[in-house]
């Protein structure tokens, strides 16, 4: 699944007029270097949620024939429903037997897709700057989330990791959610399940990953992409 709704606040003005999915990095739309990346790992169906200039996504993978692959649309036009919203309303378009790798459109890496087996949810993460951490166990399972420039914690404190935006969501999870509201960020619901069920990170070895969810950050990203 390819989170592809946002509005992309920190691109404006592009997205004033475009969809975060279709600002051009390296000549060519954010959404397709994911597909690409997950064709050529051998993913056959790709669910994008659209929202933000839902239609220009739509006429964008039409006009290209889907790349070749089963891409469905799940439509959040009326509502953006958030990170875990957007998961569960996604989930009838998903074999229910099977997991699901969820991956952010903005973001670029050299991730090795063929490397994340699990049989519990799973979240990439790396040892990097940023505001916000999740906290991992010895066992490197999901015990909370700190925010270092407020001291916010949730859950318990462990060993500080920043989350990718790629994360596998295991079929054991799916039944979770059917309690939840329509609209929920996937982070929060994690943080609460956590306790019970075991929510895994996965430390990517040599992981070279960059958000591209800024203005100033799209030069950076063309140069990135040359060395990936």
């Amino acid at each position: 699944m390819i989170f592809a709704a946002g509005l992309g606040t920190r691109l404006k003005p592009l997205t004033d007029t475009m969809p975060k999915a279709l600002v051009r990095v390296g000549g060519q739309p954010l959404l397709w270097h994911v597909i690409m990346k997950l064709r050529d790992a051998g993913y056959e169906r790709i669910v994008v949620n659209v929202h933000h200039f839902a239609q220009q996504i739509i006429d964008y993978l039409n006009q290209n024939d889907n790349f070749g692959l089963d891409i469905r649309i799940s439509d959040e036009s009326e509502q953006l429903l958030e990170t875990g919203g957007g998961i569960k309303r996604a989930l009838p378009l998903f074999d229910p037997t099977e997991p699901i790798l969820i991956h952010n459109v903005d973001i670029l890496s050299n991730l090795d897709f063929s490397s994340l087996h699990a049989d519990a949810p799973l979240l990439v993460v790396s040892e990097r700057k940023t505001k916000r951490y999740l906290q991992f166990d010895d066992e490197m399972r999901l015990v909370g989330w700190k925010n270092v420039e407020t001291g916010e914690v949730k859950g318990c404190e462990g060993r500080s990791l920043a989350f990718s935006g790629i994360h596998v969501l295991h079929p054991s999870a799916f039944p979770l959610m059917n309690d939840w509201p329509a609209r929920f960020p996937i982070m929060d619901f994690y943080l609460k399940v956590c306790a019970d069920h075991p929510i895994r990170g996965y430390e990517a070895t040599n992981l070279r990953l960059m958000d591209v969810g800024k203005l100033d950050t799209l030069q950076e990203a063309e140069n990135f992409l040359k060395t990936l």
